[in-house]
Parts: structure tokens; C-alpha cells; sequence
């Protein structure tokens, strides 16, 4: 996820390195598996090969502000 949020729209590549420079040693089917995982969470979101964290939309931002915290 925080690889996700530093780089924007990131490819698998770019996610790798950047989680290979951080010292987090990932296989490419646990890389997927967990790009699947926090897609189905609404965490993240996709566009084509790329990856980004999902934007609050101000209803769900006000929502969320409300009841979480």
C-alpha cells in the first residue's frame, strides 16, 4: 500500500523496485496476489496496468471523518 501511495500510478515494475529499495522482498505471484486483495478492499484501484490509491470523494471523506474518527 505504501508503495502504491508513494508512486501514483505505478506499473508491477515499479512497485517492485520500489519496494526492493524499501528491503521488502515480494514474489511476483505475492505482488498480485496482494494488488488483487487490496483492489476487492476498494483500497486501491486500477487503469489498465497501472495501480493508485483510490480517492475519497468528499461525501465518503465527510462519512468517514463522521463515524471513524
Amino acid at each position: 500500500m505504501r508503495a502504491v501511495d508513494k508512486l501514483g500510478w505505478a506499473g508491477d515494475k515499479e512497485i517492485m523496485r520500489f519496494l526492493d529499495e524499501e528491503g521488502e522482498a515480494l514474489s511476483k505471484l505475492e505482488l498480485s496476489r496482494t494488488l488483487a486483495a487490496l483492489i476487492s478492499e476498494g483500497r486501491i484501484e486500477q487503469k489498465g496496468d497501472l495501480y493508485r490509491v483510490t480517492t475519497v470523494h468528499g461525501a465518503r471523506q465527510a462519512f468517514d471523518s463522521l463515524f471513524k474518527g
